[in-house]
């Protein structure tokens, strides 16, 4: 689809019906009122000629028109507001995976969210199950595994590249985690 464009006629009756399988796809920007809805909307659908349709309500917004207080264009699925706080542990998750946690805090990570770190935490409890510190951990042991099993780095090295300060917190996470040293899971794995 282009960035905006008349409905085809089968588009359109779908339109008509407020059929649910386009809600999340394509918006629909009304030219006589400036407003751009989803499909579902339950306002009157209005002549073909007077829709303009855009891949997202962004395009739609950049286009001029603005979101109809009805249908709740920034509710559509798919869109971050649709997954709720799921997206904010997502976008955590991403922050922690790219070293956020290695170089600050959870209170600096909840801030760059735009939230609190208990608030943060919470949330981690209820869609990962784990704090944001303890997920951190999590995936750093699992790098430096895979890191491990890969070839023939230096312990160093797999601790500084999986994001450990030391080797000697990495040996402590995996005593703790494998109840042995990363040592003897490498040599487990080359025999």
């Amino acid at each position: 689809m282009t960035n905006s464009r008349m409905p085809s006629e089968q588009i359109y009756e779908q339109l008509q019906r407020r059929d649910s399988a386009l809600d999340g796809v394509l918006f629909s920007g009304v030219k006589t009122t400036g407003i751009y809805c989803r499909p579902v909307c339950k306002a009157r659908v209005p002549f073909r000629k007077n829709i303009e349709l855009y891949p997202t309500a962004a395009a739609a917004e950049a286009a001029g028109f603005r979101p109809c207080l009805r249908c709740r264009p920034e509710t559509a699925p798919f869109c971050p507001a649709w997954n709720g706080t799921r997206t904010t542990v997502e976008r955590a998750l991403e922050l922690i995976r790219s070293g956020a946690l290695e170089t600050g805090n959870v209170e600096d990570l909840a801030t760059r969210l735009g939230i609190g770190a208990r608030h943060l935490s919470r949330l981690f409890a209820e869609h990962v199950g784990a704090s944001p510190r303890q997920t951190a951990q999590t995936l750093r042991i699992q790098k430096a595994k895979r890191l491990l099993d890969q070839g023939e780095a230096s312990l160093e090295e797999i601790a500084h590249q999986s994001g450990f300060g030391s080797l000697r917190r990495m040996r402590a996470a995996f005593s703790g985690l494998y109840g042995r040293p990363p040592s003897a899971l490498r040599k487990r794995t080359r025999r």
